[in-house]
């Protein structure tokens, strides 16, 4: 039986991590895709990422997919950069997982919106 630190472990190990100044660096530039996978709660009470896409991560596979025609979001491409943020690291390590499982290949967690926030990133409500 696999227990939730099972789950976050094998993310982990899949899905690489970078800094968030690493991250803000790639975001000034305009490259890559930015994902916030927190529910619109959370969002709500912290604020996000400047443009960020917002994707909760109950929805990722609904939205990844374009098989799923009525919730595909075409922000999702197989090859493209996408950035995961939450707000700690691990949603955004198994959103990630979630989609590294789905054939996505260029898929990076970059932690938890407070390191984003209090490294100087850009953000918004």
């Amino acid at each position: 039986m696999k227990t939730a630190k099972d789950y976050l472990d094998a993310a982990n190990a899949d899905v690489p991590k970078m800094s968030a100044e690493e991250a803000i660096a790639i975001h000034g530039k305009g490259e890559g895709t930015f994902i916030d996978v927190r529910d619109t709660a959370s969002i709500a009470e912290s604020g996000t990422i400047a443009g960020a896409n917002r994707v909760p991560r109950g929805m990722i596979e609904f939205r990844a997919d374009p098989a799923v025609e009525a919730l595909y979001d075409p922000i999702f491409q197989k090859d493209a950069p996408i950035y995961l943020i939450c707000g700690a690291g691990g949603q955004a390590a198994l959103a990630g997982k979630t989609l590294k499982d789905m054939g996505f290949t260029n898929v990076t967690n970059i932690g938890g919106f407070p390191d984003w926030k209090k490294a100087g990133g850009p953000t918004e409500s």
